[in-house]
């Protein structure tokens, strides 16, 4: 009898390390197509995010970006997002990482991949967030290979939603929404809320974190920054200490009409389809409602899809209104102060110009670096950019009282930055020294990261 029993607990033992073994290899390997066959409509529409492929040179389309982030790796290039399926493709294309090799350092840290794909929560998992962000950007350029795919948003196997990002979930927490106790609603947007979102990269650690201790808004965020004097980068021209908003769709959507009334990202980015059999399912090509407004916008508007495009058109038109002249005001201001710190201008008598400077971009940013604001909340845009106008008027005064008791003549010149090519210019980049280093990353770094990382992955197979 004991021995039956020692042999069943034996064979239980197997099995149980059998199934957990096979859990592991499931729950670590990261390829989307292990969920072709189980979810073929999902993973079909998910594969159609190629086909969002247009990509828009913002600085060519706007000089004053140059400026702008003089000194910040966006005032090489900065592009329009595309589709999913090209997360990891067009972070190893822009220069803003460089063309890091045995001869050029990193210019940014691991935390740039954080929200590339389902090999960054693979990562974490294997290594620890203290293992994974300790390193620069390149070591992981042949283990971040799958771009933004099912394990990103779904426990492993499994149609069931997560989020698959520690410092997401930390961060959530501290909004009041646990995963645990968050509704279906919730829990919908928490899923996109992982990396649609603003973030920063901890002073020391260089882990990615949200800056979401005071709240999530615009002023919330801008107090937090100030009281842990973060800071993204000096500018170049004025050496104001500068903060760079990302992304910030969760937060301007939570306030907005559309998160006040539970309608999540899924709801107008994933809208369900009817397939040829008349079943329903979620369409996993992330894209603009507007592409599928029977399916999406109307189940809510009773308007025409020529009248919203009309709406959402005018509030955009509003906003670019005073973006424009944000921008404006932006630029004279840092090439006056960057003139009266030439004249002599002390740290003292600079500080609250810089102040005004840094307060007016960061809300200029944080208003339309959300690219769908004009859907999600346009009446935060408009407020937002009002108060950065009024920030950047009382800068230039300042600084035109500053300019005249130093005896700088006025107005300060401006340099030609009517064209991308002479904005760059204008601020001392040597952009075909930067494009030639990227040609050649391209043609020897990036094959020999491919090749390593498919050796690698074929071992998931066996």
């Amino acid at each position: 009898m004991n021995n039956k029993i020692l042999k069943l607990s034996t064979i239980g033992l197997v099995i149980s390390a059998i199934c957990t073994a096979a859990f592991a290899g499931e729950q670590l390997d990261p390829r989307s197509e292990q969920y072709q066959k189980k979810f073929p409509k999902q993973y079909n529409t998910w594969k159609k995010t190629i086909e969002q492929d247009k990509k828009i040179d913002e600085v060519k389309e706007n000089p004053n970006l140059a400026v702008l982030w003089a000194g910040y790796a966006f005032s090489r290039d900065y592009d329009t997002p595309r589709g999913h399926q090209y997360a990891v493709t067009d972070l190893r294309g822009t220069l803003r990482v460089g063309s890091p090799d045995a001869d050029h350092k990193d210019l940014q840290p691991m935390a740039c991949w954080s929200c590339k794909g389902p090999d960054v929560p693979r990562m974490i998992t294997e290594q620890g967030e203290d293992g994974f962000f300790s390193e620069k950007w390149s070591a992981a350029g042949s283990e971040i290979v799958n771009t933004i795919g099912c394990q990103d948003c779904h426990e492993p196997g499994s149609s069931k939603l997560r989020v698959s990002r520690p410092f997401a979930q930390r961060a959530m927490d501290k909004i009041g929404k646990n995963w645990d106790d968050a509704s279906r609603t919730d829990k919908k947007a928490m899923v996109c809320g992982q990396c649609h979102v603003e973030y920063y990269f901890e002073k020391e650690t260089k882990k990615a974190a949200f800056p979401w201790d005071n709240g999530v808004d615009t002023d919330s965020v801008e107090e937090f920054f100030d009281s842990i004097e973060f800071v993204d980068w000096t500018h170049q021209i004025s050496k104001t200490p500068m903060l760079k908003a990302q992304h910030p769709d969760y937060e301007t959507w939570s306030s907005g009409v559309h998160g006040q009334n539970d309608v999540t990202c899924i709801d107008c980015h994933m809208p369900k389809i009817t397939n040829a059999k008349g079943r329903k399912f979620t369409d996993h090509q992330v894209g603009n409602p507007f592409d599928r407004f029977e399916v999406g916008c109307a189940n809510c508007h009773e308007q025409s899809k020529e009248q919203m495009l009309a709406v959402v058109a005018n509030r955009q038109a509003m906003i670019n209104e005073l973006k424009d002249w944000v921008e404006t005001q932006l630029v004279h201001a840092h090439y006056e102060a960057g003139a009266a710190i030439k004249a002599g201008a002390t740290a003292a008598e600079l500080k609250p110009i810089q102040d005004d400077i840094r307060h007016s971009q960061w809300r200029w940013d944080h208003a339309t670096a959300s690219h769908g604001i004009a859907m999600h909340n346009p009446e935060e845009a408009l407020r937002v950019l009002g108060t950065a106008i009024d920030l950047s008027a009382d800068a230039r005064v300042k600084l035109a009282r500053l300019l005249g008791e130093k005896g700088v003549k006025q107005p300060v010149a401006i340099p030609d930055i009517s064209t991308k090519e002479k904005a760059q210019k204008a601020i001392g980049l040597d952009m075909d020294k930067l494009e030639a280093e990227k040609a050649t990353f391209s043609e020897t770094v990036l094959p020999a990261w491919d090749k390593e990382a498919e050796e690698r992955q074929a071992k998931y197979d066996k």
